[in-house]
């Protein structure tokens, strides 16, 4: 690795991105945020280019996770790449955007659309779970964004 591999190339592409999302509700449904963090991951440490912390309003968790995938996608094409390495938490939108599970409920559907749309520019794109601790900076936007609402 040198200085300059976060760096875009000749095309302005960087090479890879990471995103890091989360989405809660508390309450199903309830009072919901969204977080996301995008990454340049090839430096170190990896910088911070951008994060989204939001309250969505009232809604389920499922809805906030995938409205925290999309809103890291949308967030992460001001620095375009060639390549995404995403994680979240949420296994149910990590295999419904990966075709492995079935979306059952109507109202996902869009929100499945949606993400796949963004994903579609991208030569390369690794979509994994983690555990909620290794998605903390993530789970942290979240909160704060409910917090702000009742700082109890």
């Amino acid at each position: 690795m040198t200085l300059f591999d976060g760096e875009p190339d000749a095309d302005g592409r960087r090479d890879l991105l990471a995103i890091f999302f989360d989405g809660g509700a508390r309450g199903n449904p309830g009072p919901a945020a969204i977080g996301a963090v995008v990454l340049d991951p090839l430096t170190d440490p990896p910088s911070r280019l951008a994060s989204v912390s939001e309250y969505i309003g009232n809604t389920t968790n499922n809805v906030a996770e995938y409205r925290a995938l999309i809103a890291g996608l949308e967030a992460a094409r001001a620095f375009p790449a060639r390549r995404l390495r995403i994680r979240g938490d949420s296994m149910l939108v990590i295999k419904q955007v990966l075709g492995e599970w079935r979306v059952k409920q109507p109202h996902l559907r869009p929100l499945l659309e949606d993400a796949r749309r963004l994903l579609a520019g991208y030569d390369d794109v690794d979509l994994g779970h983690v555990r909620r601790e290794q998605n903390a900076d993530a789970d942290l936007l979240v909160n704060a964004a409910l917090d702000a609402l009742d700082p109890r």
